[in-house]
């Protein structure tokens, strides 16, 4: 995910948000439907509503961190909305009563000293821009804990196919609506990864969506399992391991170099995934007298 987010960073200042929705979902979907059909996966939602509110969200959440990247470097903004394993677990226990450990607290407790060592808010070296991935970042969290307690049941693959369509969709009417109302030069050139018209793409740029494509692919089922067989409290902690593949990623694409309260954060960040992600060990019952 990480790397596909570096891409994503790359090409924003060539093409439009709505062309990567658009140009991304339409390799995506033709891969998870023959997936789907050489498994005897069906392709429709048990529930259809609550697929497609998850859809919503999710698409919510990538367009608020995507509109973020050609301000923020990839780790700050990956920082920022890699505070939804807090409010994962916040709001699993809050709405779906999964319990919580105090080992699994403490995680979130550390995971969040590291966010703040890093974004630093109240200083010059926080931007306002780190609110997009902090909303991002809540809307991911409701779809993951929408996933856990509606979504059960459904396939991972039929979950990855209702996203990808609500992509296309969402990319193809934003280029049509921006189409028809024509803005003015200047209103572009203000926000042009989320306003500009449709962008040349040449063979780079079709090669580079095709890419995106197949890793959405792979990694929206992923992630859609993975919150299907185990809670969000848990599994949010590994996303914490996405902050090191972006600060990687960030370096090998932008040269981005994090300082030391920065590394200091993601480190703090990491040991509190491997805190909260240990199991819990159970105490064995106590047999009573004369019993076997």
């Amino acid at each position: 995910m990480a790397f596909a987010d570096a891409v994503v960073k790359f090409v924003s200042a060539d093409l439009t948000v709505w062309q990567i929705f658009f140009t991304r979902s339409l390799v995506a979907i033709p891969i998870v439907i023959a997936l789907s059909l050489a498994t005897g996966v069906g392709l429709k939602p048990r529930a259809p509503r609550w697929a497609l509110i998850r859809s919503v969200l999710l698409v919510l959440t990538w367009l608020a961190f995507y509109a973020a990247l050609p301000v923020l470097s990839l780790s700050v903004a990956a920082v920022a909305v890699y505070t939804n394993p807090i409010m994962t677990a916040l709001l699993s226990a809050a709405l779906i009563g999964e319990p919580v450990t105090r080992r699994q607290w403490g995680g979130v407790l550390l995971g969040f000293l590291g966010v703040i060592a890093i974004l630093r808010p109240g200083t010059d070296a926080f931007s306002w821009f780190t609110v997009l991935p902090l909303l991002g970042a809540a809307f991911y969290s409701l779809a993951m804990v929408l996933t856990r307690s509606k979504c059960q049941e459904e396939a991972p693959l039929t979950l990855a196919l209702a996203l990808h369509g609500s992509f296309l969709v969402t990319g193809l009417i934003a280029m049509i609506v921006l189409a028809a109302l024509r803005l003015d030069p200047d209103t572009q050139a203000a926000f042009p990864f989320l306003l500009d018209d449709w962008a040349p793409m040449g063979g780079r740029e079709w090669g580079l969506m095709a890419l995106l494509g197949v890793l959405s692919a792979a990694y929206l089922v992923g992630v859609a399992r993975a919150y299907q067989i185990a809670a969000p409290s848990i599994i949010a902690t590994f996303d914490y391991a996405y902050l090191v593949s972006a600060a990687i990623w960030g370096f090998v694409f932008f040269s981005e170099k994090p300082d030391p309260l920065t590394v200091g954060g993601m480190i703090l960040i990491t040991l509190a995934g491997l805190l909260a992600a240990v199991p819990s060990r159970k105490k064995a019952p106590v047999q009573e007298a004369g019993t076997a």
